[in-house]
């Protein structure tokens, strides 16, 4: 199939998942992960309807983002070295990925320079693997606190990836697990605007949708497989 049947049935999906759960699918934004997909093929997925593409790697969104009309809403959902921030300060509606005190310092810096605001996910290794990036769910609450003390960014929410399993209902567990720390969080921090919960690839987005994300991030299920998709070395499966 196509990029548009492949997005329909996406689409059905989604629609069926927030169903069960009791939710409106409107309220799930679908980022579209486009690493390795070809700017031709990303226009296919524009006009399809899609109108949030995330890239893994700065170096590839900044490549593509001339290319693409202004009003696309680019997310940055891999890895963020701080070294890479000056590149993205003003180019992406959302960072997936903020992991450190180090990152957030310097997002902070940039965005000044600017005079920005930049919005990010706070990444948290929910599941405990050790080849992943993201803070222990016991340090997020500090960690946003003082985040939110900073000029220049602002706290909108969690992001997590799951481990890649043969079966999706394996993950459910951590799912849940992120739902009840972000809602949590939403009661203990409640002059911030945590309103994203940003969970689900291509593997497992519908029980990520039925366990409460209004963000996911679905790569092959949308463009297909691709050669060069793999996990990376921190066990990421990069591309969604």
């Amino acid at each position: 199939m196509g990029v548009r049947e492949n997005l329909s049935h996406v689409i059905e999906q989604v629609t069926k998942a927030a169903k069960k759960a009791g939710r409106d699918s409107g309220s799930v934004k679908l980022v579209a992960v486009t690493k390795n997909v070809s700017v031709d093929i990303m226009r296919e997925a524009l006009a399809a309807g899609i109108n949030a593409f995330g890239e893994n790697r700065v170096q590839e969104l900044v490549a593509k983002q001339p290319q693409l009309p202004v009003d696309v809403e680019w997310h940055l959902i891999g890895h963020l070295q701080t070294n890479k921030v000056k590149y993205v300060i003003g180019k992406v509606h959302l960072i997936h990925s903020l992991d450190s005190w180090r990152l957030a310092r310097e997002i902070s810096r940039r965005a000044q320079e600017r005079g920005l605001t930049v919005e990010v996910l706070v990444q948290v290794n929910i599941s405990g693997e050790e080849t992943k990036y993201g803070l222990p769910p016991g340090e997020v609450r500090s960690f946003i606190a003082e985040v939110a003390g900073l000029p220049g960014i602002r706290v909108r929410g969690l992001m997590t990836i799951a481990p890649l399993v043969p079966d999706p209902e394996q993950v459910r567990p951590v799912f849940r697990e992120m739902y009840q720390m972000a809602s949590w969080l939403k009661q203990e921090l409640p002059e911030l605007p945590l309103d994203f919960l940003s969970m689900g690839m291509s593997n497992d987005f519908t029980v990520a949708v039925e366990e409460g994300a209004n963000i996911i991030r679905v790569g092959s299920a949308i463009f297909g497989p691709r050669p060069n998709l793999r996990r990376d070395n921190h066990g990421e499966k990069i591309g969604g």
